[in-house]
């Protein structure tokens, strides 16, 4: 059932069945006390009159008895005065209601020796009507006295109060129904309706409703409680959304790490197996190249036999270094340094291509626990990355300290990396360069220094144009563990 509905059952219609009530029985008191006080008028002056008569009827005149009689039309509505002997017969009279009792009635109240009062219809009018003996001075009864009164005002009086009373019985439930229909409304049922919107919203998924805080007190409260509530789940489900991306973050770590640990496992074997016969042939080439019976041609040969198979074993020792469980000793480091440190490596490079490199660091310069060395090869391998890039002509380097962390990023201007490969960069011996150009274990060892370090590297595609990386490190030990 509607809370509308329940209130008119609840409220409304025993209020009206009150009121209804009420009014009735307030008009039944107020008749009942105006026909009671009309009836002790009247037999009052009935008893008044009947002393004064009683001397002019004994008197035997006709002019004392006809003043007696006048006399009672003084007061108000009384409309008839008649004087009957014992056996009903008129003696005298004046007015209206002269035959409103039989004879017998006037003797019934001769018997009863006692006031007789009643209502009579007589003519189309209604009378209140007294009667009561005449004695003498022996107490002999030789008469009644009938004094009529009209009930007609009376009647007309208790009618309007009772009109009067319907109509504002009527106007007053139509007012107080109006009223609570329109306070229902606008102080219930609108603002239950906008919170009940808000709700079927975010039932659907719009999380970003709030209810509007306005209205009656209860409102106001029930709305900021609704408020507190979506704000707790919406913080409740930002919480979530971190953590699922910091596990999905972590089970990537992890599967690199087993990757790098399985590689490591690999590289390990193949350089044992592999490093005996590299140093044979090695060894031969360069006793080969030694001899005057061969030619510069087959010397040129020899060369690049050797540096072959030092690019092998450079190769074999980098794959071992990725499988290595690393033990980072860190320092207090001005990052301006590192950086610094890292283009001056990469300078000799950038030159000859035209490249140029822009560095954007904060003032006063950020200071950032780790191993020197390895985050200038991280910073150095990005750049040479960037230089090795077709069609780069920037290069740019900036950094920025945002709470308890450093954000670094190496960004250029060339081709970029495709999106598809975004995911992919840091695997090992993946690369985009030519078959011969690149072991695709670069980023690897960047990916693995800074993991050890705590902290997180990404690709995106830069403003510049080209490929971006950002780095961020922890700027404290106790910012690392956590």
């Amino acid at each position: 059932m509607r809370l509308r509905n329940l209130m008119i059952l609840t409220v409304i219609v025993p209020l009206f069945v009150a009121l209804v009530v009420f009014s009735f029985v307030a008009i039944k008191a107020l008749e009942d006390n105006v026909r009671s006080k009309l009836q002790t008028e009247v037999e009052i002056i009935t008893r008044a009159l009947s002393t004064s008569l009683s001397y002019a009827v004994a008197r035997d005149s006709a002019a004392p008895l006809e003043e007696a009689l006048q006399s009672a039309f003084s007061f108000h509505r009384i409309y008839g005065a008649y004087v009957f002997d014992p056996q009903g017969r008129e003696i005298y009279g004046l007015g209206l209601g002269k035959n409103l009792f039989t004879p017998d009635e006037i003797q019934r109240v001769i018997e009863r020796d006692d006031l007789y009062s009643n209502y009579r219809q007589h003519d189309g009018w209604t009378y209140y009507s007294a009667l009561i003996p005449l004695r003498s001075q022996d107490n002999t009864v030789y008469g009644v006295l009938q004094v009529n009164r009209l009930n007609t005002g009376i009647e007309n009086y208790t009618g309007f109060i009772s009109i009067v009373a319907v109509l504002v019985f009527i106007v007053g439930a139509g007012g107080i129904v109006l009223s609570l229909w329109w306070g229902f409304r606008r102080y219930v049922e609108r603002p239950l309706n906008q919170i009940l919107r808000v709700m079927l919203l975010v039932e659907d998924g719009d999380r970003r409703q709030r209810a509007s805080v306005e209205g009656p007190a209860e409102y106001r409260r029930l709305a900021s409680g609704l408020n507190g509530m979506l704000d707790a789940m919406a913080e409740k489900d930002r919480d979530i959304d971190d953590r699922r991306k910091r596990e999905i973050e972590l089970e990537k770590r992890l599967r690199k790490s087993k990757k790098l640990a399985e590689l490591g496992v690999l590289a390990a074997g193949v350089a044992h197996e592999i490093g005996a016969p590299l140093t044979v042939i090695n060894g031969q080439a360069q006793r080969l190249a030694r001899r005057d019976v061969i030619g510069d041609d087959e010397r040129a040969r020899l060369g690049r036999i050797r540096g072959e198979v030092e690019r092998i074993v450079d190769i074999v020792r980098q794959l071992m270094e990725l499988g290595r469980q690393h033990n980072v000793e860190k320092e207090r480091q001005s990052l301006n340094a590192l950086i610094k440190s890292a283009s001056e490596l990469v300078e000799e490079e950038l030159e000859p291509r035209g490249i140029r490199l822009e560095i954007a660091l904060q003032n006063p310069e950020i200071g950032v626990m780790a191993n020197g060395q390895q985050i200038v090869q991280v910073v150095t391998n990005l750049l040479r990355n960037a230089a090795q890039a077709p069609d780069v002509s920037l290069i740019r380097v900036r950094a920025e300290q945002q709470e308890t962390e450093l954000r670094l990023w190496v960004e250029d201007d060339g081709p970029g990396i495709p999106a598809s490969h975004h995911q992919q960069v840091f695997d090992p011996f993946f690369t985009t360069k030519p078959v011969g150009q690149g072991s695709g274990l670069g980023l690897s060892m960047v990916h693995r220094i800074i993991n050890d370090h705590g902290g997180t590297i990404g690709v995106f595609d830069s403003a510049l144009g080209g490929a971006g990386f950002e780095i961020t490190l922890p700027l404290s030990e106790e910012t690392a563990s956590a």
